[in-house]
């Protein structure tokens, strides 16, 4: 009799550096407990997305307009608290550093490598004006339907 994994979900609504360690932290422990796991990425989580440098693209001004404004990258999230226009990020990224810990962006590359699936909402996509290429690769899009399957079996589904 072949056991079933355990799945565990995660909804990344949040662009804030802290919150997007949290999430990868978790599936990445989930996943090493042999936990299928997905992270489904949806407004402001999106930018953890992204790609660092500009993507050039075919956009209308107000996509264009949300591109500019929102951060490009894992490397360049801010924090929820104390940001201090900049330098909180810095700061707990140096604390990090200090004591070992695993950047955002190793803690993602450590989740593609141990299967977590990466899922980017193609609706949120839409309203945000987000387009496949501008975002990293080896990630799946997907719509809510999409989510809701994983969710249903979850034993362990997180909205960070």
């Amino acid at each position: 009799m072949e056991l079933t994994k355990q799945k565990t979900t995660i909804v990344l609504f949040s662009g804030d550096l802290d919150k997007a360690i949290a999430a990868f932290i978790i599936a990445n422990g989930a996943a090493a407990y042999d936990h299928e796991v997905t992270i489904f990425f949806t407004f402001w989580g999106l930018n953890t997305l992204r790609k660092d440098e500009v993507v050039k693209t075919n956009k209308g001004l107000l996509e264009k307009a949300f591109g500019w404004m929102m951060p490009r990258g894992a490397k360049r999230l801010g924090l929820s608290k104390m940001n201090m226009a900049g330098m909180g990020p810095q700061m707990i990224k140096h604390v990090m550093k200090k004591h070992n810990a695993l950047s955002l962006p190793q803690l993602i590359e450590l989740a593609q490598e141990q299967g977590v699936k990466l899922v980017a909402c193609t609706m949120t996509m839409d309203l945000l004006g987000l387009q496949q290429e501008e975002l990293m690769d080896g990630i799946e899009y997907g719509g809510v339907a999409a989510y809701l399957g994983d969710a249903s079996e979850g034993k362990v589904n997180l909205f960070i």
